[in-house]
């Protein structure tokens, strides 16, 4: 069955829409006399020129804004009631519900996955956030039930939704197609918003006498999630991949933290922190803070980092040029890769465009499920 939330569906329902319109275009001059078999047809070409449209709008519009994530989502049959979930006191993760995932296989965790929603607390930097944890089926089968997983963080950008992540860009979906192929080790995803504090936009940046973002997403949220989940330890088991801000930082962890994070992924990302109404002072007015987090600079001037890197861009896009300043500037050890498409924009269709190919990149630098 087609997914609710798919882009097949959406093409279709709008082809039927044109279609129907087409239609009564061309059949209205039929109906024109002032029998009831007129008016009738008048009411139904109507009737199913307006349907058709909605129908194609209403399902456009929810895999935008995901407001049902399947068909038993939108017909309410999708399980009983919500399950109760105790929590210790002060625990780094707590695990606020859970969310079947549906797919041609079904909806068994040891055949498709599930999914968490998960509150985060960090333990050093005293910051919190919610998320998803998307669990691939080998993490229920018994033959994996003593390894450990590497852990893929999934940034969303800014002013982005985790649950975007899951019914927009269909990177559970995605990462489980990815696995079943072979491209990519059972791996969990760790889905967020770049965004800590309120709606200001950090830039995942340790603000001076401010929120420690960067130090929540490379020292607390590993050490959370390896105490909670199967998740490996060491730095080579982990990445890290966003789109635009969440692009930006997934780099920059890497290349400032590579004992955090020995893989990043930037779909449409930038290589330098602006500075707006939406950031606020984020260097505390230090011209060497600010160059630490230029990407570019780093790369010019720091030693180079042992991590794995993967930019994409598009020949059409804004950050054409410097992605390509940023391939000159890279060396030894790093490793650089690019995905340059011929055209597509800062969107939802190119990143989608981009996450396959990105994820079996991914699965050539992260290690196996390892013995726990």
């Amino acid at each position: 069955m087609l997914r609710l939330t798919g882009l097949p569906l959406q093409i279709i329902a709008s082809v039927v829409a044109i279609g129907v319109f087409a239609a009564t275009m061309w059949l209205w001059p039929r109906f024109g006399g002032r029998s009831w078999k007129a008016w009738l047809g008048r009411i139904g070409a109507f009737l199913a020129t307006q349907i058709s449209v909605l129908v194609a709008m209403g399902l456009i519009a929810n895999g935008y804004f995901g407001f049902y994530s399947s068909w038993t989502d939108l017909l309410g049959t999708n399980g009983g009631p919500g399950t109760v979930v105790d929590h210790q006191p002060n625990a780094a993760v707590a695990i606020t519900g859970e969310q079947k995932f549906y797919a041609q296989q079904g909806s068994n965790p040891e055949r498709v996955g599930l999914i968490h929603k998960v509150d985060v607390k960090g333990a050093t930097t005293g910051l919190s956030t919610d998320g998803f944890v998307y669990l691939p089926p080998q993490y229920f089968q018994p033959e994996y039930a003593k390894q450990k997983f590497p852990m893929a963080l999934v940034l969303a950008g800014y002013p982005g939704t985790p649950e975007k992540l899951i019914s927009l860009m269909q990177y559970p979906a995605s990462t489980l197609e990815a696995i079943e192929q072979k491209k990519l080790p059972p791996t969990v995803l760790v889905m967020m918003r770049p965004t800590l504090v309120g709606n200001r936009d950090t830039e995942c940046v340790d603000v001076p006498n401010g929120p420690q973002v960067e130090t929540f997403f490379t020292s607390d949220l590993p050490k959370a999630l390896a105490g909670e989940y199967r998740i490996g330890t060491d730095a080579g088991s982990r990445a890290v991949i966003g789109n635009s801000t969440g692009g930006y930082c997934a780099l920059k962890f890497a290349l400032r933290k590579p004992d955090a994070y020995r893989a990043a992924v930037s779909l449409s990302g930038y290589y330098t922190a602006p500075t707006d109404e939406t950031t606020g002072d984020l260097f505390g007015g230090s011209p060497q803070l600010k160059q630490e987090n230029d990407l570019l600079w780093r790369l010019q001037n720091k030693p180079a980092a042992p991590v794995s890197l993967l930019l994409a861009t598009a020949y059409d896009e804004n950050n054409y040029t410097a992605t390509q300043d940023m391939v000159k500037a890279f060396k030894a050890p790093t490793k650089l890769s690019t995905i340059t498409l011929d055209t597509g924009g800062h969107n939802f269709h190119t990143w989608t465009r981009e996450i396959p190919p990105a994820l079996e990149w991914l699965g050539k630098h992260l290690t196996m499920p390892q013995a726990a």
